[in-house]
């Protein structure tokens, strides 16, 4: 199974001009830049994982034109995202399990945080998001994946996106924007 992953999109909706400019002044992406990344970079996905900060539910709701989404709520989604998501869930597929979270605190240290939120399942892999920053890398047959954020470089060298490979194993793929 391939899945598309991806995580801090921080996108609003502008109401006026205004706001769209300030937008791609902080070097931010628009919902309809957002929108061709996924058709570009998403072929064949048969799911999409978001781990957070939608910050509006416009995102989701595109986001399953594209492949149903299971998704938790970051620090800084709007309210009716964090009452439609939970802090953490599990997605299993192939008797193999993700976790999924948004994360918290400074970048340094987020790897062993979210690991601490899985220690009572056995999963697989854990995918996270908050530091903006891609990490795929395997520890203790953990693979955590970050896939950063495709609209917002700012604690990171490059905007990203996310490839996760299900089949007995999980392996993943980070895709430079």
């Amino acid at each position: 199974m391939k899945i598309g992953v991806l995580s801090d999109t921080h996108l609003t909706i502008p109401s006026r001009g205004f706001h769209r400019v300030a937008q791609k002044i902080r070097n931010k992406r628009s919902i309809e830049d957002l929108r061709e990344i996924i058709h570009q970079h998403f072929i064949g996905v048969e799911l999409i994982l978001h781990a957070g900060d939608f910050v509006v539910e416009a995102v989701f709701e595109m986001l399953q034109e594209f492949a149903p989404v299971e998704a938790v709520r970051g620090n800084m989604d709007h309210v009716g995202i964090q009452h439609r998501f939970s802090d953490r869930t599990i997605v299993e597929i192939n008797n193999l399990k993700i976790g999924l979270i948004h994360g918290n605190g400074a970048p340094q240290g987020i790897v062993e945080r979210v690991g601490q939120c899985f220690t009572d399942t056995d999963v697989a892999a854990i995918v996270f998001g908050h530091s903006h920053q891609p990490l795929n890398e395997k520890r203790d047959n953990i693979l955590f994946f970050n896939p950063g954020s495709p609209t917002d470089r700012i604690f990171a060298p490059y905007t990203s996106v996310g490839i996760l490979k299900v089949t007995d194993t999980i392996t993943g793929q980070i895709i430079p924007l």
